[in-house]
């Protein structure tokens, strides 16, 4: 099979990469090396792939590109919470705009199959469930529960706090934050493209990945890279809130293979959403706590409090995976936090970590 494979420099994108080539699959591989991730120059381990520079957003060049593809994998995009409201313009380019343009090329050249790289936070907050009226949609967290370490939701009837539940593909979707809103954009193109052509494909709602080549020293990296690089400096770990916010952790190689399992997978009718989990929920307290042993370092030190576009808890359910892509994560939470201590890492972004 030959793909397009965008963001083919990223951290995820590097590991689709290189697993499909060791599938025996062409890859056609693009990456605009957003300063935001890459510190300048592809890292080695792209080197492998004849890497093409150039960004979803120009027309012409995915015109050249385009033809001759049998599927497209679309990896590219700006990530993280970012900075704050000014981001909005950078996340609505990159990821929505971007995306437009590459499923308008796809159009022109007559490519039907497509895997877009989604997430977990078009979800907002996860399930709960009220032990009197069953599965409920929180009220939002109150300041005054937050100033008081009270973090868990509210039911909206009864006011009690509430329980995590798994949170299936069709709940309702809540974006927080601008990056959430641009990936549930993303979806909501890719499935008006599935129904304006003879299109489809797989919207992988990719939950919280960690694992090697992640970027480092960056305010647009996941919390297992944050908590890295503080200990690797001496310092530990700080977790917001009381640590025990409920995440599901899959390492960056099982979701290398979901995207390979999606590719070679029947092409669905639409666009179909899947969580990409491990099944295996531990708290962020946990992941810092387990870092910290690994790497001898100090231990987490938990500072309370609770940023806006936070959400309490977040556990995905792997059922649709498994049914429909026959996917199922292998790399367990203890053995791969113990290897993230000494992952190689992507070197320091063009833009450095906020003193």
């Amino acid at each position: 099979m030959r793909i397009l494979l965008t963001g083919a420099a990223g951290f995820i994108g590097s590991h689709v990469a290189d697993l499909l080539v060791d599938e025996g699959h062409e890859v056609v591989a693009l990456d605009a090396l957003l300063p935001q991730a890459h510190g300048g120059a592809a890292p080695d381990w792209s080197r492998r792939h004849d890497l093409i520079l150039g960004d979803v957003r120009d027309g012409d060049l995915l015109d050249r590109l385009l033809p001759g593809v049998d599927a497209v994998c679309h990896q590219a995009a700006m990530v993280g919470h970012g900075l704050d409201p000014s981001d909005a313009p950078s996340y609505a380019g990159h990821n929505d705009y971007g995306t437009a343009v590459l499923l308008a090329a796809m159009h022109r050249a007559g490519v039907t199959r497509l895997v877009l790289a989604s997430s977990m936070v078009v979800y907002g907050e996860g399930r709960y469930t009220c032990a009197e009226h069953g599965v409920v949609r929180p009220v939002p967290r109150r300041p005054d529960d937050l100033a008081a370490g009270r973090y868990d939701p509210r039911c909206p009837t009864c006011d009690i706090p509430l329980g995590w539940a798994r949170v299936p593909e069709d709940a309702p979707l809540q974006p927080r934050s601008t990056y959430a809103a641009s990936k549930l954009a993303q979806e909501h193109l890719a499935a008006a493209w599935t129904r304006q052509t003879d299109g489809g494909g797989w919207a992988l709602r990719y939950h919280n990945v960690y694992g090697p080549r992640m970027p480092r020293n960056t305010p647009y990296a996941g919390v297992a890279s944050l908590f890295r690089s503080a200990l690797a400096e001496g310092r530990p770990p700080v977790v917001l809130e009381d640590g025990r916010q409920q995440r599901d952790f899959v390492h960056v190689t099982d979701v290398a293979r979901a995207n390979l399992r999606a590719l070679l997978a029947e092409r669905p009718t639409g666009l179909v959403p899947v969580n990409i989990c491990s099944g295996e929920p531990h708290t962020v307290g946990e992941l810092a706590q387990t870092l910290a042993t690994a790497m001898g370092g100090p231990a987490p030190v938990i500072a309370g409090g609770a940023r806006g576009p936070d959400v309490r808890h977040v556990v995905a359910d792997p059922g649709r995976a498994a049914r429909l892509l026959g996917f199922t994560a292998r790399v367990g939470f203890a053995e791969g936090v113990a290897a993230f201590a000494t992952d190689p890492l992507r070197e320091p972004a063009a833009l450095p970590l906020p003193a």
